[in-house]
């Protein structure tokens, strides 16, 4: 089995526009035969409207909102309304999907794996839902995931509600639905080890996506 070269970038604290920016420069090198990249790190308290949103499942005036710190952005990748802030690992995989057989159901099936199988390393028991993108813990969405490709690249990508301030998603109907949100410290209600979090994730994506970090 081919294993694919992949370098991992921690950025950690970024505007979700910075990172955006650097993105899009990432996914133009790996579309030149670049190693793929795998990215965490966190924003600043920020809504994103993926290319399926619909007004109304903003629950809150934009102008509240910006009065409060917390951007509304309209963004390329699929799917609908989504939050991004602090104590939320955000993992951008800028993969060549030629190498996954150009096939985005499948890329969302084994991103959802990945975090289903990290979740397992901390002894959650998660789930998909059939029709519904992201990953579930006891009915509860602890992930979401929305992708964007330019030339079969992968960009955006996971948002784990690590340790989150969970009531900053009233605001909204996450993803269009009316779900409630969960994170790792609610549930194991403890910190969460960030290094062996961050450590499995790579294992899990090595293990999904034959991968080799340098």
């Amino acid at each position: 089995m081919t294993n694919y070269l992949c370098q991992f970038l921690d950025w950690g604290l970024i505007s979700y526009q910075d990172a955006y920016q650097r993105q899009k420069e990432l996914v133009d090198k790996v579309s030149r035969n670049d190693p793929q990249k795998l990215i965490v790190c966190e924003h600043p308290a920020v809504l994103t409207c993926g290319r399926t949103s619909k007004p109304g499942n903003l629950l809150v005036n934009e102008e509240i909102l910006k009065s409060r710190g917390i951007e509304v952005l309209r963004v390329d990748r699929g799917g609908d309304i989504t939050l991004h802030s602090p104590g939320q690992m955000v993992i951008y995989p800028i993969f060549d999907l030629n190498f996954y057989g150009r096939d985005l159901h499948v890329f969302l099936r084994k991103l959802e794996q990945v975090v289903i199988d990290l979740l397992s390393d901390f002894d959650i028991v998660a789930i998909r839902i059939p029709g519904k993108t992201g990953v579930w813990v006891g009915g509860k969405k602890i992930a979401s995931i929305g992708i964007g490709v330019r030339k079969w690249v992968s960009f955006h990508g996971v948002g784990l509600n690590i340790d989150t301030e969970l009531s900053l998603f009233s605001v909204m109907r996450p993803c269009g639905l009316d779900v409630e949100m969960t994170s790792l410290a609610r549930i194991k209600a403890t910190s969460i080890d960030k290094i062996k979090l961050v450590s499995r994730l790579k294992e899990n994506f090595r293990r999904e996506f034959n991968l080799t970090f340098g």
